[in-house]
């Protein structure tokens, strides 16, 4: 647990249908560890595998603190963890729903967002003792998709520049898309996943993820919000 080199705090989806099919459509189960073969879609624009191919390393997720570099041990992050959860109670939003945000698919949740926006904020500062001061490599990254004042101002102060009043919770499903790609991919994809989103959408846990040497994200624990 301890050989990771970024850790981040997601949503993923508990087992079952939902988190079955993501784990095939990205090609990359994260709690296994391990490549899943992709689902045999009709109706595609390209092959699922370059249509995923950026978001694949992550896993299935919707991220609630974005991926950082510890500055003290791993024990101290999961004792926080551990207790976060116990004062913070589940989410629960009206459900979720396939949409294309700029050039990438996603889902996203419907209903009030105000307790999703509040426990991602508290995620944020609550663990934020823990996040090792972004790299100058890492801030011209983020600064180079050209951000606005108070996006600079969120980077300097928690390391990324969408969190707090610009975040947006989203489980993403693609790379970036033309338009008629991400049309004619949302055509193929929504008959076959609108049956496995699931009304009400509870979000009951936090997500420890970790950054292998390769990049790729795995599930090394979930902490039940209990509060």
């Amino acid at each position: 647990m301890g050989d990771f080199k970024r850790y981040a705090v997601y949503y993923a989806p508990e087992p079952g249908a939902l988190a079955d099919f993501a784990a095939a459509w990205l090609g990359w189960d994260p709690v296994l560890g391990a490549e899943v073969a992709p689902p045999d879609l009709s109706g595609l624009p390209c092959p699922v595998t370059q249509i995923t191919e950026t978001p694949r390393k992550y896993g299935f997720h919707g991220t609630l603190k974005p991926p950082f570099r510890l500055t003290g041990p791993l024990e101290a992050l999961i004792t926080d963890l551990e207790a976060f959860g116990r004062t913070h109670a589940p989410v629960v939003l009206d459900g979720l729903r396939l949409n294309q945000i700029g050039r990438f698919l996603a889902l996203t949740p419907t209903g009030d967002l105000t307790p999703l926006e509040r426990l991602a904020g508290d995620v944020v500062s609550a663990l934020d003792a823990h996040r090792a001061p972004a790299g100058e490599a890492e801030l011209a990254r983020r600064r180079a998709a050209g951000l606005t004042p108070r996006q600079e101002a969120l980077l300097a102060e928690w390391g990324y520049p969408y969190v707090m009043e610009e975040f947006k919770f989203h489980l993403t499903l693609s790379g970036k898309l033309t338009d008629d790609e991400a049309a004619a991919t949302k055509a193929a994809l929504a008959p076959v996943i609108a049956p496995l989103l699931p009304t009400p959408f509870v979000i009951r846990d936090l997500c420890l993820f970790g950054e292998a040497e390769d990049g790729r994200f795995h599930l090394i624990h979930r902490y039940t919000l209990s509060g």
